[in-house]
């Protein structure tokens, strides 16, 4: 990843009214009251930031330092809220899909409640109507945006996820409690938004977010903060994300790392795309009837699912063994795979030539290659642009900064995604 995050957030009072004239103070006289240590070489602060509140260097800051120390009973969780008790009776019956049920109730009854012990936490959250997950896009925008990215499809399934949970979990649960949630946070919308705050801020005390500079390590008592990496004095202090490509990051936490940034970039291929481009070299329904017995197979050594894709990064193939047996079993001769599935697969021994590094690609049997090509050229067909469009408003500095946020965002998603895509076109060649 980047050594700079790029998210916009924005802070500001959480469910309207006025915004503590200076929720720092408030959050660091919060943080003396439950014990949370914080180190003398940082500050919480607005300035010096990405956007929004973040953790900055005082002092150059050495791997190993502590950077802060939370109290186990000052986490917010399930276990710690005023309702922790009662959650813990109900357990079973808030179990989900997610495993998020118990939090998001102790978040939206902490929200409410007067007297909540984290209010000040509560007070540096972004504004909770200004996220920007593409859950939170009009769906004609997120369908136009980020169409042959994999984020629509990602986000409908979220969205239908969050919505049976709500109704058939959630709001039950608070209304055979009344007392304990106001009608004002029974609400689909705003628990979607929480769903999406958890997403993107479970882990962070801070808002901040993007690079591996720092780690959380839990013992008995509290979750400590240590630098994994240097940290000049004056530099923001971020949380790691992980290896994430753009896709992921904008589906997640609502924004994406600038090409060539993110080293971590994938583009997928739909395995059922690759059974389309098999088909396509099909004559006769012989031939077709074949095809479909070796995807079964393949199935059945679960290689490939129906809803399942390939994932190929800028310098590997991170479903290498699934992709190398896929293009096998379906290029293969047809007596030789008759053998093939007598054995069920066994004693087939991978050979280097076969290899589906990179590098290797061009040294594939022409078959393999040719699937390859014909289903990356298949995949290229599902965005609604091709690269040299991407390009061109890339590299125009004055047209690029007239586009909206999502059009920027949305504009690096794909255009990561494809340049990965053609680099296999070039391989293929």
């Amino acid at each position: 990843m980047a050594t700079q995050a790029k998210r916009r957030r924005v802070a500001g009072p959480v469910g309207g009214g006025d915004a503590d004239p200076d929720p720092v103070a408030g959050f660091l006289s919060w943080c003396g009251q439950v014990g949370l240590e914080l180190s003398p070489k940082v500050a919480v602060s607005r300035q010096g930031t990405v956007a929004g509140y973040g953790m900055v260097a005082r002092e150059s800051v050495q791997p190993g330092e502590l950077l802060f120390a939370v109290p186990r009973a000052a986490l917010l969780s399930q276990h710690t809220c005023s309702i922790g008790g009662l959650l813990e009776r109900e357990r079973g019956a808030l179990q989900s899909q997610s495993g998020w049920v118990p939090l998001l109730l102790a978040l939206l009854h902490e929200l409410q409640a007067p007297a909540s012990p984290w209010s000040p936490y509560f007070a540096l959250w972004p504004e909770l109507g200004r996220l920007e997950h593409p859950m939170f896009w009009p769906e004609e925008e997120r369908r136009r945006l980020l169409q042959g990215t994999g984020v629509p499809e990602a986000v409908e399934k979220d969205l239908a996820n969050i919505r049976s949970e709500y109704y058939s979990i959630v709001l039950p649960f608070m209304e055979a409690h009344p007392d304990l949630f106001s009608p004002r946070v029974r609400s689909l919308e705003l628990y979607r938004q929480l769903v999406a705050l958890v997403m993107a801020y479970s882990i962070c005390f801070f808002v901040c977010g993007g690079v591996d500079l720092n780690l959380h390590t839990i013992s008995e008592n509290c979750l400590r903060m240590v630098a994994t990496q240097p940290i000049p004095k004056g530099h923001e202090i971020f949380n790691t994300y992980g290896q994430m490509a753009n896709w992921q990051l904008i589906h997640m936490y609502g924004f994406v790392e600038p090409y060539p940034d993110n080293t971590d970039d994938t583009a997928d291929i739909q395995m059922v795309t690759v059974r389309e481009a098999a088909l396509q070299g099909t004559k006769a329904e012989a031939e077709r009837l074949l095809l479909y017995e070796r995807w079964d197979f393949l199935c059945k050594l679960e290689m490939v699912g129906e809803e399942g894709a390939f994932v190929i990064g800028r310098e590997e193939v991170l479903t290498e063994e699934e992709l190398t047996s896929t293009l096998k079993v379906l290029c293969m001769p047809a007596e030789e795979f008759r053998e093939f599935k007598e054995k069920d697969g066994w004693g087939d021994n991978k050979r280097e030539e076969d290899s589906l590094t990179i590098t290797n690609i061009p040294n594939l049997k022409a078959s393999w290659k040719q699937l390859l090509r014909d289903s990356v050229l298949l995949t290229l067909q599902t965005y609604a642009t091709d690269l040299k469009s991407e390009q061109d408003l890339l590299s125009n500095k004055e047209v690029y900064t007239k586009l909206s946020w999502r059009e920027q965002q949305a504009l690096q998603v794909r255009y990561g995604q494809k340049m990965i895509l053609h680099q296999l076109l070039e391989l293929t060649s």
